[in-house]
């Protein structure tokens, strides 16, 4: 898999427009989640926890954005990988549950999402759709 390339991290607007995408799905849907948003160092920009979420998920949605950001992919490709039997990924201290995506403009990451407080591919989908909330706009 050919990795993207950095470009300049992600704005504060732009990471505030991407939770609002992802909390707006999660109360759709009647989910309470945490959503991160973090540079291309993985350094948080911005984070939002909707009332009534999990304590855990305070850190584990920071941790998918993080390792999305930092590995340039989703965190679900490191499960996938392990399911493969790529073990070694279990010593890089990544969080390796669907939820975190990386922010592409113009085919270079500036940034990645993570969300956490449901299932993975629920937060995944929300993650999603905080993305799809910004198609043209980032």
């Amino acid at each position: 898999m050919a990795l993207q390339s950095y470009g300049p991290s992600v704005t504060n607007a732009v990471a505030k427009q991407i939770a609002a995408g992802a909390v707006n799905h999660a109360r759709e849907n009647s989910w309470n989640v945490a959503v991160a948003v973090v540079d291309t160092h993985g350094m948080l920009i911005y984070y939002e926890m909707m009332d009534d979420t999990q304590t855990g998920s305070s850190v584990i949605c920071i941790e998918k954005a993080k390792s999305s950001a930092q590995f340039r992919r989703p965190t679900k490709a490191f499960d996938e990988a392990l399911s493969n039997g790529r073990s070694a990924f279990l010593s890089f201290g990544v969080n390796m549950c669907e939820g975190g995506l990386p922010i592409v403009k113009e085919e270079k990451v500036i940034g990645a999402v993570g969300v956490s407080g449901v299932n993975s591919d629920q937060d995944a989908a929300c993650a999603a759709a905080g993305l799809a909330c910004l198609l043209g706009d980032i």
